[in-house]
């Protein structure tokens, strides 16, 4: 019965002619019609179990190249389609299921698979949007040459697609950042008898020649180089406010998503450059940042903020410090006055505060006519009055740039209220 269900309308139409034939050829007592008639019926009815047979014997996988693909890039699938059966598959359509957000469906035709034989096809996907994508299954719908019978397949289940925020490479850090205190970090390196006491080590290859000490190089007779790294103590707390009536727009032009990306740039590079990173939402949840190893990788950022949703949540009340005594970098949409003073309540003042102050109406019109503007102007007076280094940033600025004036703003705050 099941082989039976495989024949397409023109085998059952062919079908059913043979027995109409072998019929009439019974009343009409004609052998050769009866002859033709049983190899009409005989056609579909092989044609069906040949193409029930290549079905069974179908495997295929797929390939990701990368697995994990910026927003905006391009990721390589690769199926590879194997026989395992004795008989030759006929003709096969290929159908993987990918989601709206990738692009279509793509389709494929094999005319002929051997025993044993196996084919390589490849399509590519372009995410536009962040988050986590499955692709799959992979249908198949083998069929005869001459088109009677067909059955569908799957054949290969469901693959993770990761769509990361895009993220940009940054430059420099805020005089003392990392170090968890209002002290300048290079200060830190120098205080006690002067340059003379400067932590120095011997040269390795590939070290900048412009690090040598020379002091200490004549002293002992051999190349040193100065050790910059600044001490760790406390690390950094990056505050991402993901909530929905906060940020405007839709799509990947959103605010929401230039946060996003902003957020993922700041931690890659504060990580990069030897700090531990603590990511957290605007309620305080922490994406990454727990006393793993694992958690303070650049995979465990990409991947957290790829699978970030907006919150629904129109308030947030910061009743206790969000950095946990910890630096804190505070990338912020719509914000009221009275968040911001809460924001400065909650934060010791010595402890670095800086914040990135979205001009969401910048990204589109606010709800109800409202005018937020004025807002947003009242919240960073008050941010900064409350010894916060406040930059504002737009649509159209360079996320590179507006760090470079996060390093400024926050060297210069930093210094006049230590």
């Amino acid at each position: 019965m099941s082989m039976m269900s495989g024949l397409t309308t023109r085998g059952r139409c062919l079908l059913a002619a043979g027995f109409a034939a072998a019929l009439c050829s019974v009343v009409l007592n004609e052998r050769d019609l009866l002859r033709v008639s049983a190899f009409v019926i005989a056609l579909p009815l092989l044609a069906a179990g040949l193409a029930a047979s290549s079905r069974v014997g179908l495997s295929a996988t797929r390939f990701l190249r990368p697995p994990r693909v910026p927003a905006g890039q391009s990721t390589e699938v690769v199926l590879e389609l194997k026989a395992t059966g004795r008989v030759p598959a006929g003709g096969l359509l290929l159908e993987d299921t990918v989601p709206y957000l990738l692009g279509g469906r793509p389709r494929f035709v094999v005319e002929r698979l051997r025993w044993r034989g196996a084919v390589r096809l490849g399509y590519r996907v372009h995410p536009a949007m962040r988050g986590i994508h499955q692709l799959g299954p992979l249908r198949a719908r083998v069929t005869d040459p001459f088109g009677l019978a067909e059955f569908e397949r799957e054949l290969a289940g469901q693959s993770k697609v990761v769509v990361v925020p895009r993220y940009v490479q940054l430059l420099g850090l805020p005089g003392g950042s990392g170090v968890g205190s209002g002290d300048d970090g290079s200060i830190l390196l120098r205080s006690g008898q002067g340059e003379d006491d400067a932590v120095v080590r011997q040269y390795r290859q590939g070290d900048d020649l412009r690090r040598v000490h020379w002091k200490s190089t004549a002293r002992r007779d051999e190349l040193m180089v100065r050790v910059e790294e600044r001490p760790w103590r406390g690390g950094t707390t990056v505050l991402l406010d993901r909530r929905t009536a906060a940020h405007r727009g839709h799509g990947p032009g959103a605010s929401l998503e230039w946060a996003v990306s902003f957020s993922a740039s700041v931690s890659l590079h504060l990580h990069h450059c030897g700090q531990q990173v603590r990511l957290i939402t605007e309620d305080g949840a922490v994406l990454t940042g727990d006393t793993s190893e694992a958690a303070h990788s650049d995979a465990a950022v990409l991947d957290a903020l790829a699978a970030l949703q907006p919150s629904h949540r129109s308030e947030v009340s910061w009743s206790v410090d969000p950095g946990a005594g910890q630096e804190l970098l505070a990338v912020l949409g719509a914000l009221t006055p009275a968040n911001a003073a809460q924001l400065v309540v909650a934060r010791p003042r010595r402890t670095r505060s800086l914040a990135v102050l979205l001009e969401i109406n910048r990204w589109g019109e606010p709800p109800d006519g409202a005018d937020s503007g004025t807002d947003q102007e009242e919240s960073a007076r008050i941010l900064r009055d409350g010894g916060w280094s406040v930059v504002t940033a737009r649509p159209r600025d360079r996320m590179a740039d507006v760090w470079t004036d996060i390093c400024r703003v926050g060297s210069v705050t930093q210094r006049r209220v230590g």
